[in-house]
């Protein structure tokens, strides 16, 4: 079968402007995707973190799918100890009512932010621990209620809106094989433990009433230019992104630069590729044989792509460059 092609965004906001327009840019790169065939579009959940804009996510879910047609728009993902499941399957209820089988619920357990600010969200700090049970609430409230169901979600109940489960280690892989749910990794930020995640997750996984045999998506980035010396110069605008996260800095999306100019440390180097370990970097053929040789490995269904350079025009033209290789994935 072919492999999928999705797209995460976290609303990254451009040196000197505004949320707003990154909000505006969002819009226009979804409608790209549309129009391209890509599978979904996903949020992420961010919060106090100056250059990303995407920290209400359910509320840009529903920007998004009210200006596209055929995509599907969710979470990538809600970060449920910041949450109540109730408060999640309303929300996701009502956009399903909005907006009918388009939506999905992509479902994280880390806070997605720093302690202070996890604090500020007015959470249990021991809301983490309780992911499990969280999910398995929300995925009831989102069933068809019965006559004596006293909790219900209105809206929500009976919209069954697709659960996944969404991370980074271990622990989420094995959670989503015991619920025999679609299991997404975070590839694009975590690759070290990818492969390991991806086995016990296949190993363990028990076929439910939402899915019959496992389903793996992996994140991952991809920088694109019509050299690998142009991509790799295009990707600099990244790399600082990275080197800023370490740093404590805002996360404002920067013009590139000559890789010489970067003014990172050995080891904030070494980290920045580290933390990059998947992305496909170069030109159009460098990127197919990047992704074949992934697909060829590892069997995966699909595909999430972060896209995280500067030119706007580039970055809905990496989409259709991607859509040009996609036929050619075995």
């Amino acid at each position: 079968m072919s492999v999928e092609f999705s797209l995460l965004e976290l609303a990254s906001v451009r040196i000197n402007e505004t949320p707003c327009d990154s909000f505006n840019h969002a819009v226009a790169y979804a409608k790209a995707a549309d129009a391209l065939g890509f599978k979904r579009f996903w949020l992420a959940e961010h919060h106090n973190m100056q250059g990303i804009a995407s920290s209400a996510t359910a509320v840009l879910i529903g920007h998004i799918a009210g200006n596209t047609q055929q995509l599907r728009v969710g979470s990538g993902g809600i970060m449920l100890p910041n949450h109540s499941p109730l408060i999640v399957a309303e929300q996701f209820g009502t956009l399903a009512s909005i907006y009918g089988d388009r939506i999905d619920l992509g479902l994280g357990r880390a806070p997605g932010t720093d302690p202070v600010t996890s604090r500020a969200l007015k959470r249990d700090d021991t809301a983490a621990e309780n992911f499990a049970q969280e999910v398995q609430v929300i995925q009831q409230l989102l069933q068809p209620s019965t006559p004596q169901q006293r909790l219900r979600a209105v809206p929500g109940e009976g919209t069954q809106v697709p659960i996944w489960i969404l991370g980074s280690s271990l622990y989420s892989a094995g959670l989503a094989a015991q619920l025999g749910l679609p299991y997404s990794f975070a590839g694009h930020f975590a690759p070290a433990y990818m492969r390991a995640a991806l086995k016990r997750y296949r190993a363990e996984f028990r076929p439910s009433l939402h899915l019959e045999k496992p389903y793996f998506m992996l994140g991952l980035p991809v920088i694109w230019g019509e050299t690998e010396a142009q991509a790799i110069f295009n990707a600099s605008t990244g790399f600082q992104r990275i080197v800023a996260l370490f740093r404590g800095e805002p996360m404002w999306l920067c013009p590139p630069v000559d890789i010489a100019q970067l003014g990172w440390t050995p080891g904030e180097k070494q980290n920045v590729e580290g933390f990059l370990a998947l992305a496909q970097i170069g030109d159009e053929l460098q990127i197919l044989d990047g992704l074949q040789q992934l697909r060829d490995e590892l069997a995966i269904d699909e595909f999430m792509f972060t896209i995280d350079v500067f030119d706007r025009d580039l970055r809905i033209q990496t989409l259709s460059m991607l859509e040009r290789i996609k036929g050619h994935l075995r």
